[in-house]
C-alpha cells in the first residue's frame, strides 16, 4: 500500500474526503494499475490486493480501525464473487476493487504508521481456529468479516501477521 497517496486534509466524513481525493492533484493511485493480462491474472492480483491490505491494517488500522477494515474486505468479497460474473467484466472488478482500496487507504493514511513489530509483540499470539472464534465472540461484524479476510490470506501465505491483525481489529473496534 505503499505506493497510495495519503490525501493531506483528512477532516469529514468519508464522502467529503472522497471528494477532495478527487480533486487531488497527486491523487495517482488509479493511473498505477495496469490492466491484467488474463482472467487468471485477475484472481491472482485481487488476492494480493486483499493481502496487501490486510497485512497493512497491523500498521494503519489505529488511524481508522472500522473504515480500514473495507481495504481489505471490499477487493475481498469481488474476489468471491469473480468466479460467477462473465469473464469480460473480470478487468473492471479488478480496477474498482484497486479504486476503492486505494480511495479508503489514501483518505484514512496516517501520517505515521504504528509500529509493528511493538504491536504483535503484545497481541496474543493466535492459531487459525483462535481467530474466528476469538471475532465471534467479539460480536462486531466488521470484525468479523476483516478476520474471515485475513484468515483466507493466512490460508493462502501462511503468514501469522494476518491472525494478528484478526486481534488487533477486536482490539481497536468496539464489542457491539
Amino acid at each position: 500500500m505503499t505506493a497510495v497517496d495519503r490525501l493531506e486534509d483528512q477532516g469529514g466524513f468519508i464522502a467529503h474526503r472522497l471528494d477532495r481525493l478527487e480533486r487531488s492533484l497527486g491523487w495517482t493511485s488509479l493511473r498505477l494499475l495496469q490492466p491484467a493480462a488474463s482472467s487468471e491474472e485477475v484472481s491472482a492480483r485481487l488476492e494480493s490486493l486483499v493481502d496487501s491490505a490486510a497485512r497493512a491494517y497491523i500498521g494503519l488500522g489505529h488511524a481508522a480501525p472500522v473504515l480500514l477494515v473495507h481495504a481489505a474486505t471490499a477487493p475481498n468479497a469481488i474476489l468471491h464473487v469473480l468466479p460467477v460474473l462473465p469473464t469480460e467484466l473480470w478487468q473492471r472488478n479488478l480496477t474498482a476493487a484497486w479504486a476503492a482500496t486505494a480511495a479508503i487507504i489514501a483518505t484514512y493514511l496516517p501520517t505515521r504508521s504504528a509500529p509493528e513489530a511493538e504491536i504483535r509483540a503484545r497481541l496474543p499470539e493466535l492459531c487459525r481456529e483462535d481467530a474466528p472464534r476469538r471475532a465471534a465472540e467479539h460480536g462486531d461484524e466488521h470484525v468479523l468479516k476483516f478476520t474471515d479476510t485475513a484468515v483466507e490470506s493466512y490460508d493462502r501465505t501462511g503468514d501469522p501477521a494476518f491472525l494478528a491483525t484478526t486481534s488487533l481489529a477486536g482490539e481497536l473496534i468496539h464489542r457491539p
